[in-house]
């Protein structure tokens, strides 16, 4: 054999030991060499998308290798776990790495309380995966379904969603009064927060130090809702159902453990969940509505547009409206809604007038982010999504024919915002009960052990 062959049997296996070690490690992904056709598909969605590029070069068959799962080296860049490429790769070389056994186990265990919470894009998406109509609202159903699966308590992470809204409109209010780290950019998405980590560390002040809707629900479980009913943190465990990939990295960040304990123990895709409801005959269509377990259950029509994008800014525009006592403010603001990946908009809020940005894509943010760098952007709140349209486009979603499809998905939480008979989150009561029996008031120091993150500088 030549020095050129052995080099290239050694790369070869070289790679595989990689890809091995990465498929233990990753806590997204599942990749299979040998059903990888080398389209390029997910290599160009990245970069269409992200304007990242998760390409590794083969020397043995002098081809690009597409694997965004693949550790950080000289030939690609940084991989923030969105799932974009999942959604296009039409071999399954690129699959999530399912969470479903481990879930199974601990819902069989009797010793483990185990509890389910749900996104707000799942309710409009889990019909796709049994053919129904895409946007179908599903809300009772889905608690329905979760109770059949063996799911000792549902809750809704539209009640982190409000929470989240409270905290973040309260940091914005605090730095507008002190006219510092502005504008304030949202912290609900964690491929965003990977993608600030990495790129735009020095922005990290001007991000919100809020976690995640269901990272904060996760939190309120294991501190408030277990001294309230008198349960052991160590035996409850947190199943986030989730529109994202990203989220299963998220829930091992070290920075949001809360006395030990991480708040989220498991994430499951719509997806993932989608397969254990059709592997256990549980059919949508033929169940009745159920309703969340209460205290952590019950949220605003706000928190719903969390799924969608400009939603986090809408339920902070909301939040305001309350805060600043403007009763006759017509609370639904159209202008933050849109399908462009780039939206700006002035929003009077009686003698306030609110700048505000909503960008979808990290390409497109990374665009903005480069002005606020320079301080050429006059602006007071940015919202950043990874995915398209939000997380109604996450890349643990199920896969359509046609993405433009995605906005159906959209309307149905628009709809369910309008039937809810609270609309905003200043007027959510339990939330209202939390910070007077637990927490004391928004940004108080218990809100912040609990509610609040840091950062790390990622390499």
């Amino acid at each position: 054999m030549g020095n050129q062959q052995k080099q290239n049997q050694k790369s070869s296996i070289d790679f595989l030991a990689k890809i091995e070690e990465i498929n233990k490690t990753n806590n997204s992904f599942i990749y299979s060499p040998q059903n990888c056709i080398r389209c390029g598909r997910c290599a160009i969605k990245c970069q269409q998308i992200q304007g990242l590029s998760p390409l590794q070069f083969d020397l043995n068959s002098h081809k690009w290798l597409v694997c965004p799962t693949i550790s950080h080296d000289e030939n690609r860049e940084f991989c923030v776990y969105c799932g974009q490429c999942l959604l296009v790769c039409p071999t399954g070389a690129i699959s999530h790495k399912s969470q479903i056994e481990q879930v199974r186990q601990e819902i069989a265990n009797p010793n483990k309380i185990v509890i389910a919470q749900t996104a707000p894009s799942i309710r409009v998406s889990i019909g796709e995966m049994q053919n129904m109509p895409i946007g179908t609202l599903l809300t009772g159903r889905l608690v329905c379904a979760l109770r059949k699966l063996g799911f000792d308590k549902v809750f809704d992470t539209n009640f982190g969603a409000d929470l989240t809204t409270i905290e973040e409109a309260n940091e914005l209010l605090e730095r507008l009064e002190q006219n510092k780290n502005l504008p304030l950019i949202s912290s609900c998405c964690p491929s965003w927060i990977l993608f600030m980590e990495k790129y735009f560390f020095d922005l990290k002040d001007n991000v919100s130090s809020c976690k995640s809707p269901h990272e904060m629900l996760g939190s309120i479980i294991k501190t408030y809702y277990a001294q309230l009913h008198k349960l052991d943190p160590k035996n409850i465990v947190v199943v986030s159902i989730m529109p994202c990939t990203s989220k299963k990295f998220e829930i091992k960040r070290e920075e949001l453990k809360v006395n030990g304990f991480y708040p989220v123990d498991y994430v499951l895709t719509t997806y993932e969940l989608g397969l254990m409801l059709n592997e256990a005959k549980i059919e949508l269509r033929k169940l009745e509505d159920d309703f969340y377990d209460p205290i952590l259950g019950w949220s605003s029509g706000a928190a719903n547009l969390y799924g969608t994008s400009g939603g986090v800014c809408e339920s902070v525009l909301r939040y305001l409206v309350a805060k600043l006592n403007l009763k006759d403010q017509n609370i639904e603001f159209e202008q933050v809604r849109g399908e462009e990946g780039i939206r700006q908009a002035e929003v009077n809020l009686g003698q306030r007038t609110i700048k505000v940005m909503i960008i979808y894509g990290l390409k497109n943010a990374k665009a903005v982010l480069e002005k606020v760098r320079k301080k050429e952007l006059d602006v007071d709140f940015i919202e950043i999504m990874a995915c398209p349209f939000g997380c109604i486009g996450g890349g643990g979603q199920n896969k359509l024919q046609n993405p433009q499809l995605i906005k159906n998905r959209a309307l149905g939480l628009y709809y369910q915002d309008k039937l809810l008979p609270a609309r905003n989150p200043a007027d959510n009561q339990e939330i209202k009960n939390l910070y007077q029996n637990f927490l004391i008031s928004p940004l108080s120091q218990k809100s912040k052990e609990l509610l609040h993150t840091t950062y790390k500088k990622r390499e």
